[in-house]
């Protein structure tokens, strides 16, 4: 119920901040309005994709095309395989509805559970639990990493205040490596990660310091962008982890786009409300509403094999172990978080995408939960 004198709220502005894209059918299936979240779902812009015909952007199965059509019977459709121009194949769960008073328009609504399917799934977690390879590796690394920081210290001994900064920095990756292995030693027993408030925007950047130290020549100089929010709050999670993600996602982007004419990789980040896993281990909802984006102009994965870079041994590198990417799904996980991937073929863009909890909303509902017990 509204106050006098209070129009209540303006729809435009509420249809723009959900997270499912709704699209306004004129009579023959044209696009007359889209909201920013169907903008994005067709990789176009609300201009471009006025008036063009709804089946000239989604290819539907003909009998799903046919109900769509009859602009009087309201349609609800799950997951169905349908392909965006441009973008590829979705799996999506769309409605159609009638407008009442007006003949031939229509009301869609579509829900893209391809990337939460990427983000939900729970395949791959067993498969890297059962992975010995980092344990019986860790001895044999942890020997030289003492070793390594040692001549660090040596070293910040004589050399001048300016390079010292980069021995700290040695010593300080050490130390971060040899927690993490201490980690990847206990993938099979799932012990619980420490988790603490952490600054997204100090873990990018502490990240790029690192790849900038250790690589030269012209991926050196291939800076990243960033598109930073300076808005948004403490994320929780493992401070080390979240440096591990980025430097695997970040010097993955750098290769990625070795040999491009003119390359890029950008560092987003952003509210992203809507996005809630179903339950953790505690067997609440939580929500993840920050997203962290990594994005290069690069050529992508291999189609064929796109749909299982999370999984162990799978590479497309002549070097690669393939161990990367799900162990950055792992610490992901570890801290209630999801991660995604997903190419926009028709920009030339590859997309990861990391969806986290709030600091904040994981220690109300710790209160709350020690106050029910």
């Amino acid at each position: 119920m509204t106050t006098p004198g209070h129009a209540g709220p303006d729809a435009a502005r509420q249809l723009a901040t959900l997270p499912w894209a709704v699209v306004l059918l004129a009579p023959g299936l044209r696009i007359s309005s889209a909201n920013p979240a169907a903008e994005q779902f067709f990789g176009q812009g609300r201009r471009r994709l006025s008036g063009r015909k709804l089946t000239e952007m989604l290819s539907f199965e003909p009998r799903l095309a046919e109900r769509i059509g009859d602009s009087e019977t309201p349609v609800s459709a799950r997951e169905i395989d349908v392909s965006v121009i441009g973008r590829g194949p979705r799996r999506i769960d769309i409605t159609v509805s009638p407008l009442i008073d007006e003949p031939g328009w229509q009301l869609l609504t579509i829900h893209d559970n391809t990337a939460t399917e990427a983000l939900g799934d729970d395949a791959g977690g067993a498969e890297l639990a059962s992975l010995r390879g980092p344990e019986i590796l860790a001895h044999e690394i942890k020997n030289p990493l003492a070793g390594i920081r040692g001549a660090a210290q040596l070293l910040a001994r004589k050399v001048g205040e300016k390079d010292r900064a980069l021995t700290s920095l040695i010593a300080d990756e050490v130390d971060r490596i040899a927690t993490l292995i201490d980690q990847m030693q206990t993938l099979s027993r799932r012990t619980p990660v420490p988790l603490e408030p952490c600054n997204l925007h100090e873990a990018v950047r502490r990240a790029s310091a690192v790849l900038d130290a250790a690589e030269t020549g012209s991926e050196k100089q291939l800076k990243f962008e960033e598109e930073f929010d300076p808005s948004l709050p403490s994320v929780l999670g493992s401070p080390d982890g979240l440096v591990q993600v980025l430097i695997n996602l970040l010097s993955n982007a750098r290769e990625a786009c070795r040999g491009v004419e003119h390359p890029r990789i950008v560092v987003r980040t952003r509210f992203a409300s809507g996005l809630q896993l179903r339950s953790t281990e505690s067997g609440q909802p939580v929500r993840l509403p920050i997203e962290l984006r990594v994005s290069d102009n690069g050529p992508g994965v291999d189609p064929a094999m796109r749909d299982h870079i999370f999984e162990p041994f799978v590479t497309t590198k002549k070097t690669g172990q393939g161990l990367g990417l799900p162990l950055v799904r792992k610490l992901v996980r570890d801290m209630n978080g999801r991660i995604g991937h997903e190419r926009d073929e028709a920009n030339g863009w590859t997309h990861f995408r990391i969806h986290l909890p709030l600091a904040t909303e994981m220690r109300s509902r710790s209160r709350k939960g020690a106050a029910v017990s």
